[in-house]
Formats: C-alpha cells, structure tokens, sequence
C-alpha cells in the first residue's frame, strides 16, 4: 500500500511513540498535583511547552495546548473577535478557501453581528496582500489567513499580511496545520499575533495540537474548569500526547531542509507526470506549494470513483480535506480558486510522505493514467465532450 494521504494524518514517528509510552508508563501523575509524582509530569509538560515554542521563536509562556487545530482556530478567532468587539471593532477578514474549522467560527460569530469579508482568491490559488490591506478598516478586529491550504497546498505570503496587519493595527492569525514543518516559521519575524497547530499532521499523536497566542492577548475560554494552561484551558493535560507532540515537531523541524528537498523532486516528478493526462489541470501554483503536495483535476470524471479504484490498485488518496471526504458536495477550495462544478467534482489530492520513492511516485502514475482513461471510456459526460456536445474546459 501506497500511502498518499499525508495531509490528512500521518503516521506517528518511532521517537513520539516511545516517547508516549515512557510517559504512560512512568509518568503518568496529575501535573496539577503538588507531590512530586505529579510534579514530574509538569516537568514534562513544561518541557514540551519549551520545545514547542522555540520550534517557531515563541516565548513558553505564548503556548497554549489544545485537543487539535481545529480548537485552537476557535479559541484564537473568537478571543480576537472579543477583543475586537470591546474595542467597537467588529469586523472579519478572512478567506473563501479557509479550514471548515474557521469558515463555520466566522459563520457563527457573523449570526452575533460581526461583519465578515471573505477574500476571493486567484486561479494560483494565492491571497494578495494588497487586497488583504484594501480592506482593512477602522472596524477591523482581525484577519485570519491560513499558511498553507490543506487541499491545494498553496503557501500564502504570511509574512507580507502579517506586516500589514501590525502597521494597521489589527490582530493577525494564521492556521498553519498544513504548514509546519514544511516551511520555517517565526512568528516574530513573521508578525504573527496567533498561530494554530495540530500534531497528527507531523508525525505526532492525534488529539494533541497548540494555540500560539503572542503575549498580551487576552484569550477567551472555550472550556471552563480547572486552571489548567494558566486558566485558558481547562481539563487535566494530555501529557504522554503532548510529550510525543513536542518530540515529533522537534524530530520533523531538524529534518526539514532535507525532507523538503527530498518530496520537492519527488512532488515535481508527480506532477509532471499527471499533467501528461489530456484534459488535466494541477490546482494551485506550481512553485508556491508544500513540497509534498499534488492536486489535480481530471475533467469527464467523478473523483469518489477514482478514489475507490486507486484503493483497489494500493493508493490510499483524497479527493478534498479529510473533514469533507463524505460529502458529495465539490470542494470549496475548487471553487473559490474557479473551477468549476463538473471539473471540482474530479479532483485527486496526493499528499507524499518522507518514506515515498520513485518507484511508488512510477507507480502513481501510471495508475492514475490507467483509472482516469477507464473512467472517461464510459462516462456520460466525457462522451459528450469528445463528440463536441459540450466545450471542454481543462
């Protein structure tokens, strides 16, 4: 089995699953208790907390952990939307090709009178910052753009928005899920207020992830209880999860040059092969993406089927994000960069992961060629387009 899903989860490292197990087995005290078998496992805690920070030039303190990226996105948009609201500021800039984890924070925090902007974004699948900065009003509380789009995989000039945002005065939050470990990220350096992390995505354990808030951000509570994570967070820590988390963001971030370099030519290789498919198009900029992210689409085809058959054949792949994979629905990030209905619905994600070679990228290929001409030989929709009664449009 060829596993090409790497954006949806990974598979936990050997250093985060013996870490995990050294602490269930010997640490697993409260952190909250003051005996020194608790303490010990703050200790640990404490520890993650300081690898975690340094991995994207962060203070301890600045880190806040959480169940997944999912969560921290809520805390950080609906305490900036406070923040905002106590100032009188109740505006929202963000994105159409966004997480469902902020879209539908965004949706909500709309329906309690917020005003929310969500940019277009270009064919390349890339958000100006000019139009970012176009819309900056006095009303604007914040702006939440994410680093790298988990299904096109596009990197956005995080940097250039965030320097924006400082000079206007506004709040800057990006989800960057897909990003880290994949690009270097600082968040001074960037001028980040707030950042979103989850560790399943790295080689980590699920259920554990981060919420990078810059100090001097009043964070609203999205669980109340105890006074865990300085009160902002309540609920005894996943310790063994978070412990594993750290090692892994530590083991991945060491590795990244390397590793980067590595999928960049195994992704361009991918690519270049796939395009060789007639009526194909690859989604989102060539060069301004993760390096272990292929997005095509393949016009005349549904892309459940192509799914299913690539499963037959030994590749586990997606047609869309892993939260929207049961819908039937075409993905919004399709069709917030312009693709249309019928070409959306036959998108293909590869997401590769450190272990892929040439011969599985071989592999990809040519099974790819084998199932989408197998579709199109008895698709209705195709044998309109070759007769001329419809216009292609890849």
């Amino acid at each position: 089995m060829i596993y090409a899903d790497n954006a949806a989860t990974t598979k936990m490292s050997d250093l985060a699953i013996a870490k995990m197990v050294e602490v269930i087995d010997d640490n697993y005290g409260n952190p909250s208790s003051l005996y020194r078998f608790g303490q010990r496992a703050k200790e640990i805690l404490e520890t993650a907390r300081e690898e975690v920070a340094s991995v994207i030039g962060a203070e301890p303190r600045e880190i806040l952990f959480t169940s997944g990226g999912s969560e921290a996105d809520n805390q950080a948009i609906r305490s900036a939307a406070l923040i905002g609201k106590e100032k009188g500021k109740t505006h929202i800039i963000s994105t159409k090709f966004e997480h469902h984890a902020v879209l539908h924070t965004l949706d909500k925090l709309e329906k309690e009178g917020f005003e929310i902007t969500l940019l277009d974004v270009h064919e390349d699948g890339l958000v100006r910052p000019e139009e970012v900065a176009a819309v900056i009003t006095d009303k604007t509380a914040l702006v939440t753009i994410m680093y790298a789009n988990n299904e096109i995989g596009t990197i956005q000039p995080i940097a250039e928005i965030g320097k924006i945002c400082h000079e206007k005065g506004v709040l800057f939050h990006t989800d960057a899920v897909q990003a880290i470990t994949h690009v270097p990220i600082n968040v001074v350096e960037q001028n980040i207020d707030m950042l979103s992390a989850s560790g399943h995505k790295f080689h980590g354990p699920k259920g554990t992830g981060f919420l990078y808030a810059r100090k001097g951000i009043k964070l609203s509570n999205l669980i109340e209880g105890g006074a865990q994570e300085r009160g902002k967070r309540a609920g005894t820590e996943n310790v063994p999860g978070i412990a594993a988390m750290a090692v892994a963001l530590k083991e991945a971030t060491e590795k990244m040059e390397e590793t980067a370099k590595y999928l960049t030519e195994k992704r361009n290789k991918l690519i270049a092969g796939l395009a060789e498919i007639e009526h194909s198009a690859l989604n989102g900029d060539a060069k301004k993406r993760l390096p272990s992210n292929v997005n095509f689409c393949f016009e005349g085809i549904e892309g459940e089927s192509l799914l299913l058959l690539l499963d037959e054949k030994g590749i586990a792949a997606s047609s869309g994000s892993a939260c929207t994979s049961g819908s039937l629905d075409p993905s919004h990030v399709l069709l917030a960069i312009g693709r249309v209905h019928d070409v959306a619905h036959g998108s293909l994600r590869l997401s590769l992961g450190e272990d892929v070679t040439d011969e599985d990228i071989d592999y990809m290929i040519n099974a790819v060629k084998e199932v989408v001409t197998y579709l199109r030989s008895f698709s209705p929709i195709w044998r309109d387009l070759v007769a001329g009664k419809k216009q292609f449009i890849l």
